[in-house]
């Protein structure tokens, strides 16, 4: 059964997640592994995921999510930034093995000063250099992004051409945002996801950010709102939970803390809601 997360601070220790998140009455939990403003990342000792699991396991956790730091640019044209980049979800996806994540999330990253058609096909081989030779249990998740300036993988077809370059059993598929998919242009509804469908395949979206959003459908914009507050509306979540292949992943939300508790609350509810 799909459940229903947020993400919290690994802020002391990684190990005190899993306490963040049960506070929270978060039923599973998205985090980063390092620092998202840069430097290296903590070393994760025995010691550190044994700890870990034993909180996972006092707060009846199972599974957990990693979201790769924000700076990374796999389309980059510095090809130093691009190998960094690559190192870096490397680790990340090695990291995931060490302490047992399910999936490591990136951001594809932006074309700059080159064209977009240029980018999406370093953005392919990027993603492709980052697994070859990996054999790791952890697998990578591409989201889709709001499309703000010369962002890309806002468009199915870029996404779709990424993972087709890629190429890799360890590429596990898509991290769907609906925040950054409305800002594209995308309404979330059901034409959408057959489009999705047509072009890439649902089956392929193992993960979703579930998140309203602040700003008008195509304003490219990434400006998460609390459920039900922003331009998207609930009803369009209560589309989410209608999606046979949605029933088969979890939902994480990425609001601000002062009111994601009651986000997923109206999510759950929305889950569990008799069709």
């Amino acid at each position: 059964m799909t459940k229903i997360c947020c993400h919290v601070s690994i802020a002391g220790g990684i190990d005190n997640a899993p306490r963040r998140a049960f506070a929270l009455n978060s039923e599973t939990f998205q985090c980063f592994s390092r620092s998202p403003q840069g430097g290296p990342p903590p070393k994760l000792t025995e010691k550190i995921v044994k700890s870990f699991w034993a909180e996972m396991k006092k707060y009846n956790l199972d599974r957990f999510y990693i979201h790769a730091p924000y700076y990374t640019n796999f389309a980059s044209d510095d090809e130093k930034t691009r190998k960094n980049s690559i190192r870096i979800a490397r680790e990340e996806l090695e990291r995931g093995t060490v302490i047992g994540a399910k999936y490591v999330i990136i951001h594809i990253g932006s074309a700059k000063e080159s064209d977009k058609e240029t980018a999406v096909k370093k953005a392919g081989q990027s993603v492709k250099e980052i697994l070859d030779g990996y054999d790791g249990d952890c697998e990578l998740l591409l989201e889709n992004s709001a499309g703000a300036g010369n962002i890309i993988g806002s468009a199915f077809e870029e996404i779709a051409v990424i993972m087709s370059a890629a190429s890799s059993p360890k590429l596990g598929g898509i991290c769907f945002d609906t925040c950054h998919a409305f800002a594209s242009g995308y309404k979330i509804n059901r034409e959408t996801f057959r489009e999705f469908d047509k072009i890439i395949g649902l089956q392929k979206i193992k993960f979703l950010h579930v998140n309203d959003s602040m700003v008008e459908l195509g304003k490219r914009r990434d400006r998460h709102d609390h459920i039900g507050a922003g331009k998207i509306g609930r009803k369009s979540f209560e589309t989410l939970s209608k999606i046979k292949e949605f029933k088969k992943v979890d939902w994480v939300t990425e609001t601000k803390h002062d009111k994601v508790e009651n986000d997923i609350k109206i999510l759950k509810k929305i889950r569990d809601e008799k069709k």
